[in-house]
């Protein structure tokens, strides 16, 4: 049966709506429909996303992996006016994201793709908020080959509910990524940062832990 994370989604009735919110102070309005991910509302993981969202100096391309109706996307967009693509394998979702980066008056590039099959070029930022319904072994696959498409210093951005497995992800996270941490939480879920390279003050924090491991280790030998 079709659901929001499948490509004949579009072969689902159609009862389209015009829906609005506001995002720190970013007045945003959306078309949505049957198929799509929270076709009602601005759903939480993504509100929480959001407000731990920080755009650096350095961020000038960005991917939404997997963009539902364009949300976070179209969000960046506007907020930041930077250059943002967005991707999604769910072909309603595609064609309510068009509509809604001229409905919010914003220069964006939506296609379809399957996670990452269709996307080419690599980014500064990617965002994501999973899709858990299509399962871990899917995400897990998004969360691995994300590294791929980020430029040397740029990091992937995601918010995952607690219950929903934050922790095993960041453990997951951890053997493809050097620097992962949590940036944000609010009522179960957490935002978590990866990046492909260390900053220099973890890079001291790790010297400086070894340094006392050390230590430990002979005062240990001199109790013994």
């Amino acid at each position: 049966m079709p659901h929001y994370f499948s490509e004949d989604n579009d072969t689902l009735k159609s009862n389209p709506k015009e829906i609005a919110f506001s995002v720190n102070d970013t007045n945003l309005k959306f078309n949505t429909d049957i198929g799509v991910f929270s076709k009602g509302s601005l759903d939480r993981g993504t509100k929480v996303l959001l407000d731990n969202l920080i755009v650096e100096d350095s961020d000038k391309k960005i991917l939404d992996l997997g963009c539902g109706y364009g949300v976070i996307g179209i969000y960046v967009a506007k907020k930041y006016e930077l250059d943002v693509n967005m991707v999604d394998i769910n072909k309603r979702a595609i064609e309510l994201t068009k509509k809604n980066i001229d409905l919010n008056n914003v220069n964006a590039i939506v296609f379809e793709s399957d996670g990452f099959s269709n996307v080419t070029d690599k980014y500064d930022l990617i965002v994501m908020n999973p899709p858990i319904r299509a399962g871990k072994k899917v995400y897990y696959q998004f969360f691995e080959d994300s590294v791929n498409f980020l430029k040397e210093e740029g990091r992937l951005l995601l918010v995952i509910n607690k219950k929903h497995g934050a922790m095993s992800a960041i453990k997951f996270l951890k053997t493809i990524y050097l620097s992962v941490e949590i940036v944000g939480k609010n009522k179960g879920f957490n935002v978590i940062s990866c990046k492909k390279v260390l900053t220099i003050w973890q890079v001291y924090d790790i010297i400086l832990n070894c340094q006392n491991m050390r230590f430990f280790a002979v005062l240990r030998l001199f109790q013994q």
